[in-house]
């Protein structure tokens, strides 16, 4: 896929330049997360190996992109907001490890390289995802505050987010679905909680970083929302369209495990319908930016397009 993508609705712009966008956050990020996190010769050396292992197998960095994009578009300086996107992407990454083990999805590879407890077992595997979910908590609680948003609303957001009512909740509904009839209002439950709501939290973190406005707040929260929806329903359309090797993990796991996906309960082509609902959506709660939200423009169209 093409590394830019033109601004919405402006004629004579300049395209805006995703593919450095995404190269120069993933660098500021990566730099970030090593400084914030014990080395890996830290003792117990294992466990932070195993850390260091899933944070740095090469992801995409998606979410902390969404939290430097979001600061952008409230007029904030990336830099500001890095505290908040290493901790969203120690989240991210603690829920993986998680989601992998043998009595979750029981995947043998991520991101194009054995899964975390296939390297260093099962107890190791769970322990390093326990330690990056409280290290999120560690990187967040040094972040500057700013007038609107002090450190409790941020300590909040990322609890919220990732705890019993939504990220969990929502792999506890997706095991709890497994070869079971569902209806979409019950999958669309799974997918706000398991997916959407970190995107969502990522760009409500950007925003806040910023000091934005709650306006602005709120349009982010649309747009979180909607783009996150659309993610997961591109997510489970790839599992079924892919191989193992375009996505770097195992194809066809979740019709194997008889997992609740939109492509299982209603066919291909009405799942790419939604997902470009979605997206519709997600662009026009943009619209209050009047075109500063370039960076979210452009990466909710990297999600929709992409092909892994």
């Amino acid at each position: 896929m093409s590394g830019t993508a033109t601004r919405t609705g402006a004629r004579h712009s300049q395209p805006f330049d995703l593919g450095s966008f995404l190269e120069n956050g993933t660098a500021l990020v990566n730099k970030g997360l090593d400084r914030y996190l014990p080395k890996a010769t830290a003792k117990p050396a294992t466990i932070h190996a195993a850390m260091r292992y899933s944070l740095f197998a090469g992801g995409k960095r998606m979410r902390p992109a969404l939290v430097l994009a979001a600061a952008t578009a409230c007029g904030g300086d990336p830099a500001d907001a890095l505290s908040h996107a290493c901790a969203v992407e120690c989240i991210h990454t603690y829920s993986l490890i998680h989601d992998d083990l043998p009595a979750m999805d029981n995947d043998d590879f991520r991101r194009g390289k054995p899964t975390n407890h296939k390297v260093y077992g099962e107890g190791i595997a769970i322990l390093a995802g326990d330690g990056l979910l409280t290290q999120a908590f560690e990187i967040l609680a040094q972040a500057d505050t700013t007038k609107r948003y002090p450190m409790k609303d941020l300590i909040l957001e990322l609890a919220k987010a990732s705890g019993s009512l939504q990220l969990i909740a929502g792999q506890v509904a997706d095991l709890e679905g497994e070869g079971k009839p569902i209806d979409p209002a019950q999958l669309r439950y799974i997918h706000e909680r398991k997916t959407s709501a970190l995107l969502c939290c990522s760009v409500r973190l950007g925003g806040m970083s910023a000091n934005c406005t709650p306006d602005q707040l709120a349009a982010l929260t649309a747009f979180g929302y909607n783009v996150g929806l659309a993610f997961q329903v591109i997510d489970d359309i790839l599992d079924v369209t892919q191989t193992s090797e375009q996505l770097g993990k195992t194809a066809g796991k979740d019709q194997a495990a008889a997992k609740a996906t939109y492509p299982a309960l209603l066919g291909l082509d009405e799942s790419r319908k939604i997902a470009t609902r979605l997206t519709t959506k997600a662009f026009n709660a943009l619209k209050p930016f009047k075109g500063k939200a370039a960076a979210l423009e452009a990466l909710a169209r990297y999600l929709l397009q992409r092909d892994r």
